[in-house]
């Protein structure tokens, strides 16, 4: 009995290091996903959704000046979070930096644009993304130092260097689920998303001999916004003919 107390010990040592390494890294991956996610989106649209009036490459600029304020605020979040971390626990403020960057990242897609409340759309995407890198610095300090700290004296550094993949991870994963779903849904990001759907509806009504239509059509998708789409009147023939191609 007395053998079999260190082996059970040691074996539940190991299970506290394996799910501390996972969850560490998982969490990582989903604070960098969200992170990166940002970086994209200001490449290609935020500049074209907050800042309109500007010139596209002052726009593009100022979009990437907030994403700058994402990454300085990363140190401000390492030293709040290892303050509490020290005081509370890891676990405690690993669960608060992914709570902070999953509500700021979902509250950067619900913002609304400089055409529904002008530069303030900028001024709350800032804070957002300055919420971002608060989260982002507590939730990679806090990870690694997880990590050493459950790890045994020689295998330490080892062990602290998985969470590092969660940057790679987070990077792939976000510009991976962008490009899936522009690839899905039919569109690029930095493009007219109805754009796709117009050719191909203009490219029917002219196959169909309906030109006329198919012009004023054309012509108010331009005037209007992205949900409108150009309609064209088929006849009973073409109706036939599109049916027997389904």
């Amino acid at each position: 009995m007395e053998n079999l107390e260190p082996a059970a010990a040691k074996t539940s040592e190991r299970g506290q290091l394996l799910r501390a390494i996972v969850a560490s890294t998982v969490g990582t991956t989903i604070e960098w996903y969200d992170f990166f996610l940002y970086n994209t989106a200001a490449a290609l649209v935020f500049a074209k959704l907050f800042f309109p009036k500007e010139d596209p490459v002052a726009g593009t600029l100022s979009a990437f000046a907030i994403q700058f304020v994402g990454f300085a605020a990363r140190p401000l979040g390492a030293f709040i979070f290892g303050h509490f971390g020290d005081r509370v626990g890891r676990k405690a403020t690993l669960i608060v930096t992914l709570l902070t960057m999953g509500l700021a990242s979902a509250l950067i897609g619900l913002l609304p644009t400089y055409a529904q409340i002008g530069l303030l759309g900028a001024v709350l995407l800032t804070v957002l993304r300055l919420l971002q890198g608060i989260a982002v610095g507590g939730e990679w300090g806090g990870s690694v130092v997880l990590s050493m700290e459950w790890g045994h004296r020689g295998r330490r550094g080892w062990i602290a260097s998985w969470p590092q993949w969660g940057v790679p991870a987070g990077l792939v994963l976000g510009n991976g689920i962008l490009l899936l779903l522009s690839s899905i849904m039919g569109y690029t990001l930095a493009g007219d998303p109805g754009l796709q759907h117009r050719v191909l509806d203009s490219a029917l009504c002219d196959e169909e001999g309906n030109q006329e239509d198919s012009r004023s059509s054309r012509a108010s998708s331009r005037s209007g916004g992205w949900n409108e789409r150009p309609r064209c009147r088929s006849s009973p023939g073409s109706r036939a003919r599109s049916s027997s191609r389904l």
